[in-house]
């Protein structure tokens, strides 16, 4: 199993003993400033609630279908103790983690397992079907949609979240095409590991990445950090093997097929809803000998925009493309500053270069920010590539911030959820949102959602910040990223991000941008979803279900 589930946080993100990692002067000069421009002084409020606290509702199943799971599952892999259901109870959602900090849990599962094989998957659903028991399957459990949430639908006599994180090997290597077999509850790290030892690389790094599996990757539709260089998992997934309450669905490891609809599209996608992906053959990427990672500042968001635009419909080698808006990068600014150094107490060389280019037009709190990365088998091609690209972005304004920005990115990349736990310490709410839209449509539909969040931001939570950022960039548009920051309603927190996320949801629809470009449907997207595929589109994947899940065990209430 790689994932340990008990070195990390039950009611959090990420592991135990780890945090942001600010320090206590520039936590300070944080609070300070954040609890400025939120009107109000941020103090650290009452600790979560502990886990002994935390009422749960009593299990259901009788001992002997417990027996009948022990059965096919081992001993060790049948779990009922009061943190494995708390644990499992929910994702990693801002009400999510609102419910477990305040030990509100409504709905748990009743009893957690972990298969370690294909055949112990499909016996639990065979047991599950004869019991009436929903199945929730669960990798890493980091769904900010409502994704893993252990509720059961309709007539269900009880819950089982199924824990794939057993399923965690390499099963083969085919190092002539290039690809690669996992079982599907592997980890990123050991995912990585594991191809590394064969001088490859799968390129996949969503946040998420050290908590998050191959076969929750594939089941939200994931795309990672690097998606302009190895593309997001549809693009590396060459065949999967997805086990249903009816049987197996599998597709065969070939480059491509013309033998009528491409079943893999079952599972890209399905969040669980249609049944547990085991198993999936992958394309992977020899491992780059050079990378090269720089900041890049421009006068104006539409500046870099027509930059990455012009990056990427020239086909030019990125494998790393980012830009932040001016509230993002201000933000970004105000985290990296170093303490006293306003007051002249400290040097801050970063300060320095920002006051350089303000002298030079790129003025606080207009400009923005672009990361942008290349990578290829020699250093040389890596430099031709990164001159390539500069080349670009100069012509667009671009003013070059060198090696700094690249070097804090790939430090921190994975560290950013961690300052939503310190900042829900303080009465801050932090949420996220993402979409996708056609280039015709970007800039106006950025500022119409800015426009949607700081007005539902005003009514609901009396003002916050709302920023956004590009990222997964193609030919034809972009994902636009949007982050919020607010003081919490500590009366009803779960309410208030609910009115908050409706009126971000019906502004991304109004733009013309899709409910979610890589987070999936889950719960909280749901409602949304007939506006996207239509009433005929949902009512065929509806019927998919009935096919492969007719007793509606598998995760009910999400997606569909």
């Amino acid at each position: 199993m790689t994932i340990r589930r008990d070195t990390l946080r039950w009611n959090g993100w990420g592991r135990l003993g780890e945090s942001i990692g600010l320090g206590r002067a520039r936590e300070e000069a944080i609070l300070d400033e954040l609890g400025r421009r939120l009107g109000r002084k941020l103090l650290r409020g009452a600790e979560p609630c502990a886990l002994a606290d935390v009422r749960l509702p009593p299990p259901k199943l009788e001992a002997a279908l417990l027996e009948r799971l022990r059965a096919a599952c081992g001993d060790d892999g049948v779990g009922t103790s009061r943190f494995e259901r708390a644990r499992f109870a929910l994702g990693k959602s801002l009400p999510d983690l609102l419910r477990l900090r305040r030990g509100e849990i409504d709905a748990a599962p009743d009893v957690v397992v972990h298969p370690a094989d294909e055949g112990a998957v499909a016996a639990v659903l065979r047991i599950a079907g004869e019991g009436r028991l929903a199945v929730v399957p669960c990798g890493g459990g980091t769904s900010v949609v409502g994704g893993v949430e252990a509720r059961p639908g309709p007539g269900h006599a009880g819950v089982i979240v199924l824990d794939t994180t057993r399923l965690d090997r390499l099963l083969a290597v085919d190092a002539i095409a290039g690809t690669a077999t996992f079982q599907a509850g592997i980890d990123g790290p050991a995912l990585e590991a594991a191809l590394a030892r064969h001088g490859r690389t799968l390129g996949h790094y969503p946040q998420s990445f050290e908590h998050s599996t191959l076969g929750g990757w594939i089941a939200t539709r994931s795309s990672g950090q690097q998606s302009n260089g190895y593309g997001a998992i549809e693009d590396m997934v060459v065949a999967v093997r997805l086990v249903t309450p009816e049987g197996v669905v599998r597709t065969l490891p070939v480059p491509r097929s013309a033998a009528g609809p491409d079943l893999r599209q079952l599972a890209l996608g399905s969040e669980g809803a249609l049944g547990v992906i085991v198993e999936a053959t992958l394309r992977t990427a020899r491992l780059p000998a050079s990378r090269i990672e720089r900041g890049m500042l421009f006068r104006s968001f539409a500046d870099g925009v027509a930059a990455v635009r012009e990056l990427v419909q020239a086909g030019l080698p990125v494998s790393l493309v980012r830009l932040s808006d001016e509230s993002e990068t201000e933000l970004f600014e105000l985290l990296r500053r170093k303490p006293g150094s306003r007051t002249g107490r400290t040097l801050d060389p970063g300060a320095v270069v920002l006051g350089a280019a303000a002298r030079l037009g790129y003025a606080p709190g207009r400009r923005t920010t672009l990361l942008y990365g290349v990578e290829a088998a020699s250093a040389r091609e890596a430099s031709f590539a990164a001159w390539r690209v500069r080349r670009v972005l100069r012509r667009h304004g671009g003013l070059p911030l060198g090696r700094a920005p690249g070097r804090s990115w790939r430090r921190d990349r994975f560290r950013t959820p961690y300052l939503r736990d310190w900042l829900l310490d303080h009465g801050v709410a932090v949420d996220t949102l993402e979409t996708a839209l056609p280039w015709s449509l970007l800039e106006g539909g950025r500022d119409a959602i800015l426009l949607a969040l700081r007005r539902a931001l005003a009514s609901h939570a009396g003002g916050g910040l709302a920023m956004a950022h590009l990222s997964h960039s193609y030919p034809d548009g972009a994902s636009l990223y949007f982050t919020l920051l607010y003081p919490l309603d500590e009366t009803d927190a779960v309410a208030q991000w609910r009115a908050i996320k409706r009126a971000a949801s019906d502004a991304v629809v109004a733009a013309g941008g899709t409910i979610s470009h890589h987070h999936g449907v889950g719960v909280d997207h749901a409602p949304w979803l007939e506006g996207e595929k239509g009433r005929l589109g949902l009512a065929a994947l509806r019927a998919v279900k009935r096919v492969l899940d007719p007793a509606g065990l598998m995760n009910p209430g999400k997606l569909l």
